[in-house]
């Protein structure tokens, strides 16, 4: 075309697209963003903010029911679940200004409201409006993948869309999926009042960690009163005798779970399925979600895609992290391209206590066949961790055998998702644990648990034969 109204093209006012637009605009080019529903997408407006919100109440009941392990009168906790969820709609509203129509108008971005069509790959059409682009970036996210259980469109079924929606406490939760969303909103409802159940496929919780990660997460939700039923396949749901049923198998036989709700958290659905995006030559994978190289391009070199919408990994920050690649790609790639870095992602399920990991674990070093070594420190050694009542979990440190190069790093225990972000500096940066050990880190405080992790890989590294030459000389200095 001769002449473009825009520079750059966002679809999708989520992480992703907010990132993209926010960078566009500073660099002074014309940015047009495309939002069919909420600013702030699924983080702010059903994901992380109000789940962390609804964790932050469960986390307060929680110490109110420990008070008599700190000295303080034992009080009887009762959660009050339509204030608590009322709560969260309000920390929404707090943060909502962050990500609305008026501040990313102020900042140069044009928002508009509507369906975006790709038309072709300069033209975009939101409603009766034609919009022609230099270039594209897709950023619609994704949604609660939903399976076909026989029966489940029967219950009135939750997922993280609608949970939020809930006014009343449901008295037996069923919770299907024992990932990370699965695992927090299972706790919440557990200590806001719910008899809770999460049924899980696989062998474990969190299928993605370690085995020693989830032990430490099962037993915990079990001693809290969360029933686990994990090798458990969900088969159908009927209603009985005026009561919901769900019936499972597991290797033991058929299993019957009474409930009064359920929440499917089963895994995230990338939103392409209505797009139509193979007309223009734009490839999806597998999974649905769309096909990228190292530039986030799709198969259409001047069409970019960001966020959960092509993955690998569904997290904010990542979301905006490829943000930045694609929309330097997108108006600056004619001079130089960037490939998207993907080696040192941190994410983090805050449960209590919270699991969180950057780079490999301890199983794929054993699919890689790495020479590998693992060194742990356990958390429950910790001062400060033994202060604040939290003194359970560990650290886990991947590195090759014999060197202190950090491969990846999985830390449990109080706030952990706080004390990985050392970790992601130093692989970032190429640092290793002897610098994390050289470090003063302040006393008494968790972050110590980095530096101690550090010093038992050093005592299991010692130079053992200097050791020995250091000791004879020793003795002769005393002779």
């Amino acid at each position: 075309m001769a002449k473009y109204e825009a520079n750059l093209v966002v679809i999708g006012a989520g992480s992703g697209g907010l990132v993209a637009a926010l960078i566009a605009a500073a660099v002074k080019a014309k940015v047009i963003l495309i939002e069919r529903d909420k600013m702030g997408g699924d983080c702010l407006n059903t994901g992380c903010v109000p789940s962390k919100a609804l964790l932050r109440s469960a986390k307060v009941a929680n110490y109110m029911s420990r008070a008599d392990e700190f000295g303080i009168e034992p009080v009887d906790v009762k959660p009050v679940f339509k204030k608590v969820m009322q709560r969260v709609q309000e920390v929404i509203k707090t943060i909502e200004p962050h990500d609305s129509v008026e501040r990313f108008t102020g900042l140069g971005v044009e928002c508009v409201q509507g369906e975006g069509e790709i038309i072709d790959k300069h033209t975009v059409k939101v409603g009766d409006r034609t919009i022609t682009t230099k270039s594209i970036i897709i950023s619609t996210g994704a949604r609660p993948f939903v399976p076909p259980i026989e029966g489940l469109d029967n219950m009135s079924y939750l997922t993280s869309d609608n949970v939020w929606e809930l006014e009343q406490l449901p008295k037996r939760l069923v919770v299907l999926g024992g990932g990370p969303i699965g695992c927090e909103l299972s706790q919440a409802f557990s200590k806001l009042g719910s008899q809770v159940t999460t049924v899980e496929m696989m062998s474990q919780l969190m299928g993605r960690e370690d085995s020693d990660v989830a032990e430490h997460i099962t037993a915990k939700f079990e001693r809290e009163g969360i029933r686990v039923l994990t090798n458990h396949k969900a088969v159908k749901f009927v209603e009985e005798g005026g009561q919901r049923v769900l019936h499972c198998e597991s290797p033991d036989g058929p299993v019957e779970v009474p409930f009064d709700q359920v929440l499917v958290a089963v895994g995230r659905k990338p939103n392409t399925d209505q797009m139509d995006l193979a007309k223009h030559g734009i490839k999806l994978r597998r999974n649905g979600t769309i096909e990228t190289d190292d530039y986030l391009r799709t198969a259409v070199p001047n069409i970019f895609a960001c966020g959960d919408v092509t993955g690998p990994f569904q997290f904010t920050h990542t979301a905006s992290h490829q943000a930045w690649y694609a929309t330097v790609n997108a108006l600056f790639g004619f001079a130089r391209k960037f490939k998207v870095d993907y080696r040192v992602i941190p994410w983090a399920t805050f449960t209590m206590p919270e699991v969180a990991r950057v780079g490999i674990s301890e199983s794929e070093a054993k699919e890689k066949n790495l020479d590998y070594q693992v060194t742990k420190y356990g958390i429950d050694d910790l001062d400060r961790a033994i202060a604040d009542g939290e003194a359970h979990g560990f650290v886990k440190v991947i590195t090759p055998t014999g060197k202190d190069t950090i491969l990846g790093v999985t830390i449990v225990g109080h706030h952990a998702g706080d004390l990985i972000s050392e970790y992601v500096l130093a692989m970032k940066h190429n640092l290793g644990l002897n610098k994390i050990l050289g470090t003063i880190h302040l006393y008494p405080s968790l972050a110590e648990a980095n530096k101690f992790v550090a010093g038992v890989w050093k005592r299991e590294n010692q130079p053992h034969g200097l050791l020995k030459w250091v000791e004879k000389f020793q003795r002769w200095r005393r002779s």
